[in-house]
């Protein structure tokens, strides 16, 4: 019985003169129909939970660079390797059903939670709050050295698509594949000075939020309502439950995330200085270098959030290349949401 169904029962058993026990006895139909009712919905919410892949656990740390990197890591120690990046505003649990299925193929795989989230910590307290590309592209180099990485195939979605991107492009030598959603997103500053029309400039309205302080407060007051409202917008059709969502938010808890997104975006828009130390190398990314590893690009058929044309891009990717797009309305985050096609296109790309 449905909770209309009892409500209605209820009021009939209200309405006509019947008997006490008659309504005594209405009454605890609805009563069992309500209770029936919420153990239903504690059932399907428990069966949603189980039927989730198990949690990647950041259960290892390595100090690299500027940072003590949390990270997953999954498959043999003596496996080819394969580092996996994450973006915003998501987690490594992105990859909670790519991780264990490269795994068991043999590979290495590492699943590092990016500056500002999860378990991953900066050093030093005078360290800058730095979000910017080159910064967190040296990241992970950084980690690949301190954990002894000559070569690692390379995949990612989002900020970790970008990083990804700037590896290949800057240390091809560190690279044997790349994997990345949205294709080629190495910009810069200056590019970023030209305006977009109208609609595309709608598509980037959190990115001048975060530019006012107003923007920061609010995010930092409202963090996880934010980001499930960037998840429904990045991926329209992608119906994620409660329990997806919220083992994710939690790596946004990271005492540095609020300013390492809020520093992101305003560097993007040059309204934030970025380190000395990076400024060889966003130089170099300013002049849009091409990228020589074997590449494989990937775009989802409902990708919600701002991104580039495949035929943008194409030609930056001058070795062996393939573009796939993932169809049945597949949003901004295809390894959580299509993560059996993303495996494929991993594998795939270290066999180009």
């Amino acid at each position: 019985m449905t909770t209309a169904e009892t409500r209605r029962t209820a009021r009939a058993a209200s309405a006509f003169p019947v008997p006490q026990t008659l309504r005594r006895l209405a009454r605890l139909i609805a009563a069992g129909g309500l209770l029936l009712s919420s153990v239903a919905c504690a059932a399907a919410s428990a069966t949603t939970a189980a039927s989730l892949p198990p949690a990647l656990q950041a259960d290892r740390q390595v100090d690299a660079g500027d940072l003590r990197i949390g990270y997953a890591e999954l498959g043999p120690a003596d496996g080819e390797a394969i580092i996996l990046l994450h973006g915003w505003p998501y987690d490594i649990n992105s990859y909670a059903a790519v991780a264990p299925q490269l795994a068991a193929r043999g590979y290495r795989v590492i699943v590092p939670h990016l500056r500002g989230y999860g378990s991953t910590r900066f050093l030093s307290a005078q360290t800058p709050r730095n979000g910017q590309p080159a910064a967190l592209a040296s990241d992970v180099v950084a980690l690949m050295d301190a954990l002894e990485i000559r070569r690692a195939t390379l995949a990612g979605y989002d900020w970790g698509a970008r990083s990804a991107d700037i590896v290949a492009a800057l240390w091809p030598e560190r690279v044997k594949a790349l994997v990345s959603v949205s294709g080629y997103l190495i910009g810069s500053q200056e590019a970023n000075r030209k305006p977009l029309p109208p609609a595309a400039e709608l598509q980037w309205w959190y990115q001048f939020y975060f530019a006012t302080e107003r923007g920061q407060a609010g995010y930092a007051q409202y963090t996880h309502d934010f980001a499930r409202t960037i998840w429904q917008l990045a991926s329209p059709q992608w119906k994620f439950d409660d329990a997806s969502f919220e083992r994710s938010a939690a790596a946004l808890d990271n005492p540095d995330h609020v300013a390492i997104v809020i520093h992101n975006y305003r560097w993007r828009l040059g309204l934030a200085d970025g380190e000395p130390k990076y400024a060889a190398l966003e130089q170099r990314l300013a002049a849009a270098p091409l990228i020589t590893v074997p590449t494989i690009t990937i775009e989802g058929d409902a990708n919600g959030a701002p991104h580039p044309r495949p035929e943008a891009y194409a030609n930056k990717f001058t070795g062996k290349y393939q573009h796939r797009i993932f169809r049945g309305g597949i949003g901004h985050n295809p390894p959580q949401e299509a993560p059996a096609e993303f495996v494929q296109a991993v594998l795939d790309a270290i066999q180009l």
